[in-house]
């Protein structure tokens, strides 16, 4: 006669917590979520966070492609690209990068004299808004 081995109640809590973190983690990662604040931009893409003060905005511009870097961390999945990277220029100085689709056209971000910003969203309104709202945010004196 066989006896039937029934799992631990901890270890069915422990699995199902795992499966849970996993979708929680790859529905923060899948795509930019963005706030506007007083004053700034707030940008959340998984684990990292970036504010984008708009009185420091120095320009604005659409970017074809992202230029050849290297990346200090991150990643990227099918045609996303998340993450830190460095010029080879300018090592010292970090490129954020938060892409959401490779294959449309990128928004670069310049802030606070050096400071370097990539960014798209997956749907090509939502990154024209945010386009036209960041350069109705331009000081004055910026380069448009």
């Amino acid at each position: 006669m066989k006896t039937a081995r029934k799992r631990h109640w901890l270890l069915n809590l422990t699995i199902g917590i795992t499966i849970l973190a996993c979708l929680l983690a790859f529905a923060i990662h899948s795509r930019n979520w963005m706030r506007l604040q007083e004053g700034r931009m707030q940008l959340l893409s998984g684990v990292y966070y970036l504010e984008v003060p708009f009185a420091e905005l120095d320009s604005v511009r659409w970017q074809a492609k992202i230029p050849q870097m290297e990346r200090r961390h991150g990643f990227s999945f099918w045609a996303r690209e998340k993450g830190v990277f460095s010029d080879s220029l300018f090592p010292s100085r970090p490129v954020y990068v938060y892409v959401d689709d490779l294959r449309q056209t990128k928004i670069r971000i310049t802030y606070r004299d050096s400071l370097t910003l990539f960014l798209n969203f997956s749907d090509t309104a939502e990154t024209r808004s945010v386009y036209h709202l960041l350069r109705e945010k331009l000081p004055a004196e910026a380069p448009r």
